[in-house]
């Protein structure tokens, strides 16, 4: 994922372009340390509605640390992926300039390795506009550890699109969010010679090549790993998880302009454990 520009055609072609691959996606990409997800959350279990969550890759560690999460995915083939990997959460098709959620009505919003596709200018009041007072947004990207040549050499192929969060700024930017503070995290992933090749697959500038392309890249990638693989026993990839939160600033819920009636929105949530759906538009 790369472009800081998700308001243009080419930008949303690419952010839209992983459906093709779901498969290769959830297969080739690599999971989140468990610590880095409960630093994202923060204490106790938490209501948290997940924004882009792809396959699921984030959202299996959140369920299995005890939060009820709830997911939104705009690609229906990537949403079909986490639904099976993830069936005990309820996951609905949209976007994060379109929330289908309550006001005030989640702890934390969590997104991982997709916020730079977002329009921050419509994204930011939405999410400020779900979460309860004292809630907080959270973000997170997987960046490969570059300091490493033969690491260096897999961007050169890859592309460095994930080393790049950037978009982070338009939060500390934000009148609607406090300070952000950051946390970074050291996994590995173990990959082979097949899974090398779903990692190159799961990129946006692979689903965009024409056939040609894609074959002679695909070629490049094995050749690489022949390199510097391991053959049976693979390859260990370090990354380092990059991570943001920020808590939303609170709206005083009795500023209303004279002559209004107060909000009655109010959230949908009670304590996590109502037997009905938390969001109403998660039915």
């Amino acid at each position: 994922m790369s472009d800081q520009h998700p308001e243009t055609p080419a930008t949303t072609d690419r952010a839209r372009s992983f459906g093709a691959v779901a498969e290769a996606y959830d297969r080739g990409r690599p999971t989140y340390p468990a610590e880095a997800a409960a630093w994202l959350v923060g204490g106790e279990a938490k209501v948290v509605l997940e924004l882009a969550a792809g396959t699921g890759k984030l959202t299996r560690e959140l369920v299995d640390q005890g939060h009820a999460v709830f997911a939104t995915e705009p690609d229906e083939q990537m949403l079909a992926v986490l639904r099976e990997r993830v069936p005990e959460v309820s996951a609905k098709p949209a976007t994060a300039e379109e929330i289908p959620a309550n006001d005030r009505s989640v702890d934390v919003v969590v997104v991982a390795q997709a916020f730079h596709w977002f329009d921050p200018e419509r994204a930011l009041p939405e999410i400020a506009r779900v979460l309860k007072p004292g809630g907080h947004l959270a973000l997170v990207w997987n960046s490969r550890d570059e300091r490493i040549p033969w690491v260096r050499r897999m961007g050169d192929l890859l592309g460095r699109q994930d080393l790049d969060t950037s978009s982070s700024e338009h939060v500390v930017h934000s009148d609607l969010f406090g300070f952000v503070e950051e946390a970074t995290f050291k996994h590995w992933q173990e990959i082979d010679r097949e899974s090398i090749i779903d990692m190159a697959r799961s990129r946006s500038s692979f689903a965009v090549m024409d056939p040609a392309e894609r074959e002679d890249h695909l070629a490049e990638v094995l050749a690489f790993y022949d390199d510097y693989g391991r053959g049976m026993d693979g390859m260990r990839i370090p990354y380092v998880t990059r991570c943001y939160r920020a808590v939303v600033v609170d709206r005083d819920e009795s500023t209303t302009s004279e002559g209004d009636a107060p909000s009655q929105g109010g959230p949908v949530v009670s304590d996590g454990t109502d037997a009905d759906m938390l969001l109403i538009d998660f039915r």
